[in-house]
């Protein structure tokens, strides 16, 4: 092994072990996905696959949690689309940091862009911000989420009913801790969950509640570019 390469494989533990932490928040949350998938009558199979290609846990469970209640595929994928708008800013600032990084390697770090890889990859120093550090914490981070929904598949066989269905709480557990971070301090910003909240609320008692999520979503968003700063304090 030649210096370049020992370096390259220094590069690639180092994300390993930055990702370790990650480990003990997916691995949970994958468990409750699969979990919610088997009650919405997801094989096995068609779990797995929805991890290993789409990678995206507050989707997978919005996603599975719409196609239990019986909405269409165009309201999940969009929906799905709309909770994701925030990837494109988040793999921007990923792809900026690894300077000289090859085209085909950066498209594809960028599939594994993650709240939490953006959060820890964006606030290192940046000698550290090298594509082998961060294919390093992610092939953790994704392991993980895999393991996760891998566990949920076989506890969904084996645990009791009442224990299963308690976990359809995750889903609202999920937005509530993307939120939370973002409210403390913002009025304004709570006012316009709030405003989100009653808008669908309102919608959903004459028209379909997947599409009335989704026009609450974008009328709120709408609304919130005029008179929400998520930089106050």
């Amino acid at each position: 092994m030649d210096g370049e390469e020992s370096r390259r494989l220094m590069q690639y533990v180092s994300g390993l072990k930055a990702g370790l932490p990650v480990l003990f928040g997916f691995v949970p949350v994958g468990i409750a996905y699969a979990v919610l998938a088997s009650q919405a009558g997801f094989s096995p199979l068609e779990t797995m696959l929805m991890s290993m290609t789409v990678f995206a846990g507050a989707s997978q469970i919005m996603a599975v949690g719409m196609y239990a209640q019986g909405a269409g595929i165009a309201a999940i994928a969009i929906t799905t689309f709309i909770l994701n708008l925030r990837h494109l800013i988040m793999s921007t600032c990923v792809m900026n940091r690894m300077k000289g990084t090859p085209a085909p390697l950066r498209i594809l770090a960028s599939f594994f862009v993650t709240d939490e890889s953006f959060a820890i990859f964006t606030t290192l120093e940046e000698k550290r911000c090298t594509i082998w550090f961060y294919l390093g914490m992610v092939t953790l981070t994704w392991s993980s989420w895999q393991l996760g929904g891998l566990i949920g598949i076989i506890a969904s066989g084996i645990l009791p009913a009442i224990v299963t269905a308690s976990f359809g709480i995750a889903l609202y557990a999920m937005f509530i801790s993307l939120l939370m971070p973002n409210l403390r301090g913002n009025a304004r910003l709570a006012l316009l969950v709030v405003m989100t909240a009653c808008m669908n609320t309102a919608l959903s008692s004459f028209m379909d509640s997947s599409w009335a999520l989704i026009a609450s979503t974008l009328a709120c968003a709408f609304l919130g570019v005029f008179f929400v700063d998520t930089g106050d304090e």
